[in-house]
C-alpha cells in the first residue's frame, strides 16, 4: 500500500497541510501547473494584536507562468516579513527556540523562485520541527501527458500509488470514478475538528499559517495536527 499526495507548493502553509504530508507515504509537489496570484502559493496569514495580517511575496504582474516559473528578482520582501512575524509572535512562549531556524530562512538567504523558496521550506518544517517521516517527490520528475483530470492521474499512476489523498477543494474537478478505473482508492482529506491552542489573541483562528501554532505551543504542535485524533 502507497498513500500518495499531490498539492502544490505554498507559502508557510496552514497546519493542514502539513496534516496531509503526514497522512501521505510520498507528497509530491505540483509546481508544473499554472500559477494563481494571490492564492496560497505567495501569501499566508499570521496573527497580530488586530487580528490576522496578510503576508505576501511580491511575484509581479505575469499571470502566464507556472508556479516553477514565479521568479523572485527583489529580496527586499524577506527582511520586511521577518520583521512582521518577529514583532507579532517576539513574546510567545516558543519564539526564541524557533527564532535561528526563521531567521535563517528570511535573512540568511535570497531565494531565486517561488517554487524553491516554498518547498524548502515546506521540507524544512515537516522533518526538522514536526518530525514526519514522509517522502518528499516532485512532478517534475515525471513525464505526464493530458490535462488536469488525466495529468493528475498520470503522475498518481506513475507513483504507484494504490491510495490517493485529495483535499476538499479538488472536488471541483476530481472524478472519482476515474480512480476507480485505474485502482487507486480515493480518499477526501476532513479539516475539521481540529482543536484551539493557546493562540494569545481571540477570537482563535484556524486558518492562519503553522508558524503560529509553533510559536505558540512548540514541539507540541503534532498534537493539535493530527496527535488529538489518537
Amino acid at each position: 500500500m502507497k498513500k500518495v499526495v499531490v498539492l502544490q507548493s505554498n507559502y508557510i502553509p496552514w497546519k493542514g497541510y502539513f496534516d496531509l504530508i503526514h497522512d501521505a507515504d510520498c507528497f509530491v509537489f505540483y509546481d508544473d501547473v499554472q500559477y494563481t496570484k494571490n492564492d496560497w502559493r505567495n501569501r499566508n496569514r499570521i496573527i497580530m494584536p488586530g487580528g490576522p495580517k496578510w503576508l505576501t511575496i511580491p511575484t509581479g504582474i505575469d499571470a502566464h507562468r507556472l508556479i516553477c516559473e514565479v521568479e523572485l528578482p527583489d529580496a527586499s520582501w524577506q527582511a520586511r516579513h521577518w520583521e512582521t512575524i518577529r514583532q507579532s509572535y517576539r513574546r510567545a512562549p516558543y519564539f526564541k527556540h524557533y527564532r535561528p531556524f526563521f531567521e535563517d530562512f528570511y535573512l540568511g538567504r535570497e531565494w531565486r523562485t517561488l517554487s524553491e523558496l516554498n518547498q524548502h521550506m515546506i521540507r524544512q518544517i515537516t522533518h526538522d520541527l514536526l518530525g514526519i517521516e514522509t517522502r518528499f517527490d516532485d512532478s517534475r520528475n515525471y513525464t505526464l501527458t493530458g490535462r488536469r483530470m488525466d495529468r493528475l492521474l498520470d503522475l498518481v499512476t506513475q507513483c504507484g500509488a494504490s491510495h490517493y489523498i485529495s483535499g476538499p477543494a479538488a472536488k471541483d474537478y476530481i472524478d472519482p470514478r476515474r480512480f476507480d478505473a485505474a485502482g487507486v482508492q480515493l480518499t477526501w482529506k476532513d479539516y475539521g475538528g481540529y482543536p484551539p491552542y493557546p493562540q494569545g489573541h481571540l477570537p482563535f483562528e484556524h486558518g492562519v499559517s503553522i508558524i503560529d501554532l509553533l510559536f505558540n505551543v512548540g514541539p507540541a504542535a503534532p498534537d493539535f495536527i493530527w496527535g488529538w485524533r489518537n
